[in-house]
């Protein structure tokens, strides 16, 4: 696996709101894997997540996280980012779930009510496919 930083051409991919997986370790070990939404920034990840997700509880407690972006309109063309959380922080004016939400839908998010945790990831390794053969680093 490659190490960051992350090609120009991974960054492209990465900008766009594709469907992603995140996966995460409950306390057993088990990986639990949830579809996502995502923002890339500065060679990190952001994620926003409901105060009483069982996957935000598992961050607290294990930071080690996995992300697949797939290319929308190309799923043979994805990029896999290992890494860990490094910082949470509360979300109380839905600052963040709104810049997300705005890339995937192009409004802001629409559940006011519940409360929003931002986690940044910081990636340790990548690796990806385009079309079926392995991404060049």
């Amino acid at each position: 696996m490659a190490k960051p930083p992350l090609p120009e051409k991974v960054s492209e991919l990465l900008v766009k709101p594709n469907p992603s997986v995140m996966t995460t370790m409950r306390p057993d070990g088990q990986p639990v894997s949830v579809a996502t939404w995502y923002l890339w920034e500065d060679g990190r990840v952001l994620v926003n997540l409901d105060e009483g997700r069982k996957r935000l509880e598992y961050l607290r407690s294990d930071p080690r996280v996995s992300l697949t972006v797939l290319k929308a309109d190309d799923w043979y063309t994805h990029v896999s980012l290992q890494g860990q959380v490094v910082e949470l922080k509360d979300d109380p004016d839905l600052v963040d779930i709104d810049r997300i939400a705005t890339h995937y839908t192009g409004q802001p998010y629409p559940d006011r009510v519940r409360g929003r945790v931002s986690a940044w990831i910081e990636v340790v390794t990548w690796h990806g496919w385009v079309s079926g053969r392995k991404m060049a680093t």
